[in-house]
């Protein structure tokens, strides 16, 4: 049965938005500052997006590690280690000064970033009843819509005027403060917590029995694919925008700010009408959508002014699937289980996103960009089929009062 919970709910959604708000913007400013970083380091385009591959690595590996400890000390401890640390590791980005240095930075604050990765969500899986979690997750993932509207705009430009690391710095200030936030006006959820030993060979067990499941198995298949199709897609879009039309720093920052309002206006209204109509229906109908617009995008684009167009539809039909796939995840296990699942998936999903970031950079320098948008298409509609076919979709009719049918972890 589900409890009553302490704390304000709107502070706590605002403190989780402000945590996707500063994780994301320092994880999504390495794409428009990709050819910055190359300047001043002398580093080659094709081996950058190794940036982006060693920090989802990161992410993932700490994201297996910290899901069930997260389940036995419960999300409010998780979001204070995370934020903290990344705070620092972010902080040492100011003395980055060769590309292996940064690489290293970057394998620091992944650290960080995998403790808190699913962390923001399996709290609102355990503080808000089902049918309110697409309403509280679309408003706390519209930060990564306000960091593209407002943190990736700034920090393009710091990067332009001052160097790229000092984007870096700003956003683990950012992050500072969420800890401050979280320390004062974030309670742990009263929920069931795991009763069990955390051991490196139970947590491996409790993977293995969430991964014997079928519906597990096709929701982590999703994620991996749907974040293939991002990284793939995104990470040299700037690059190819600046060698394709000469455009500046700053006219992709402005790029940034156009797809953040399209992202800011749509997840909030996608996981609210999710709540109604269900999860599955907006998953499949934004993956299809997205297809489409990532197969056009080398044709269309004939001039940089088109370029933001397609960038809104990107964003607009990214932001319709973020809130409705992840409160449908949330629903796959009891609560005692839920951070080790989330933090299972993201793991998941920083594979792809990390294989996508490795065979960009060689797709875009050997292939040319179409490439790109071809395997990204190719990806997000194997995404769809598997939403369709294998993925189940929860009764939005369940009571607030109940919890799903005990999990066999």
């Amino acid at each position: 049965m589900t409890k009553e919970q302490d704390g304000n709910p709107y502070i706590i959604i605002f403190a989780l938005w402000l945590l996707v708000f500063a994780a994301s913007s320092q994880v999504m400013i390495i794409s428009p500052i990709l050819p910055r970083i190359s300047e001043q380091l002398g580093t080659p385009l094709e081996i950058l997006g190794n940036l982006v591959t060693v920090y989802a690595v990161m992410v993932g590996l700490f994201a297996i590690i910290m899901g069930p400890l997260s389940d036995k000390i419960g999300r409010r401890k998780i979001l204070l280690i995370g934020t903290g640390g990344i705070s620092f590791f972010l902080s040492l980005h100011a003395f980055v000064d060769t590309f292996v240095g940064l690489l290293v930075v970057r394998a620091l604050a992944g650290m960080a970033g995998g403790v808190l990765s699913g962390a923001a969500v399996a709290y609102v899986g355990d503080y808000f009843p089902y049918e309110k979690r697409g309403w509280a997750n679309g408003w706390i993932m519209s930060g990564i819509a306000m960091g593209q509207i407002l943190g990736i705009p700034m920090g393009t430009l710091l990067a332009e005027l001052f160097g790229f690391r000092i984007p870096f710095v700003l956003f683990g200030v950012i992050m500072s403060l969420t800890f401050v936030l979280i320390l004062f006006k974030v309670p742990q959820p009263n929920v069931e917590l795991s009763k069990g030993k955390v051991t490196f060979k139970g947590s491996l067990d409790k993977y293995y029995e969430l991964l014997k499941r079928a519906e597990v198995r096709a929701v982590a298949f999703a994620y991996v694919v749907m974040f293939l199709s991002i990284s793939v897609y995104v990470v040299y879009l700037p690059t190819w925008l600046e060698d394709t039309f000469g455009v500046s720093g700053k006219a992709i920052a402005t790029l940034f700010f156009v797809g953040g309002i399209a992202n800011v206006i749509t997840g909030p209204i996608a996981g609210k009408i999710s709540d109604r109509i269900g999860r599955k229906k907006i998953i499949i109908i934004s993956c299809i959508g997205l297809s489409v617009v990532m197969a056009l995008t080398t044709y269309v684009v004939t001039e940089f002014w088109i370029a933001y167009v397609i960038f809104f539809l990107t964003m607009v039909l990214i932001a319709m699937r973020i809130s409705p796939f992840q409160a449908l995840s949330t629903q796959l296990i009891k609560s005692d289980n839920r951070g080790s699942l989330m933090s299972l998936l993201v793991a998941i999903g920083q594979v792809g996103y990390g294989i996508g970031g490795s065979v960009a950079g060689p797709f875009y320098v050997e292939s040319g960009y179409a490439s790109n948008t071809f395997m990204g298409t190719i990806m997000i509609l194997i995404m769809a089929y598997v939403v369709w076919k294998h993925v189940p979709e929860p009764d939005l009719n369940t009571k607030s009062s109940t919890e799903p049918e005990p999990s066999p972890v």
